[in-house]
């Protein structure tokens, strides 16, 4: 026996209701996606971390600085780059410029300390005075919102390969340049792109 086809039916939809049901369907991917319901970041001045001595410092409180971020070690064999990094900062701050350092233990245990205990060092060893923070991760599963947008959503995408990797922030808090491990912070590119970054500014 032949079963009877029955017409399917088609339901036209207003093109004014059509446009509705897409405006308002959630946006995917990209920096300004959702993410378990917050917003994802854009700009650095969207995080907010924990100091090493254990305070909330809110990054918002750069806005209209340069910044330079950081992942830092205190045995490594790049780790005299602190001197370097001091030195930028004591020659710049004037002008809006700050360092953020991040210390990791991601390469090597070559960052095993206490937070006491790598702020003890970094003030006695090379007297460090910008502002440094609770140690983090900078790669892998257990990454630090702020190192998952800087390695993934910031225009210089990649993963974090080894300890002194630099990141150059500008005042509107979005990233201008990425710098390797073993650009010195007195490397006359990256002084440049500082110098530059500092000018706009003034603009």
């Amino acid at each position: 026996m032949q079963l009877e086809q029955r017409p399917r039916l088609r339901v036209a939809i207003p093109v004014a209701v059509l446009a509705l049901l897409l405006a308002s369907a959630p946006a995917t991917g990209g920096a300004g996606a959702a993410h378990g319901g917050r917003p994802m970041p854009r700009t650095l001045h969207d995080f907010t971390l924990k100091t090493i001595d254990g305070r909330d410092q809110p990054l918002s409180a750069y806005q209209g600085k340069t910044v330079l971020v950081v992942n830092t070690a205190s045995r490594c064999g790049f780790t005299p780059q602190y001197e370097g990094l001091e030195a930028l900062y004591e020659k710049y701050r004037d002008r809006g410029f700050v360092v953020l350092g991040f210390p990791a233990n991601n390469f090597m245990g070559q960052e095993p300390g206490t937070n006491e205990e790598i702020a003890t060092f970094c003030r006695t060893k090379y007297d460090v005075t910008f502002p440094m923070f609770a140690k983090i991760s900078v790669k892998g599963r257990d990454i630090a919102p702020l190192y998952a947008w800087l390695t993934k959503e910031s225009g210089f995408d990649g993963a974090i390969g080894w300890n002194f990797t630099k990141f150059l922030v500008g005042p509107d808090g979005r990233v201008v340049a990425r710098f390797d491990t073993r650009t010195d912070p007195q490397d006359p590119k990256l002084v440049a792109k500082l110098e530059e970054t500092l000018a706009a500014k003034t603009r």
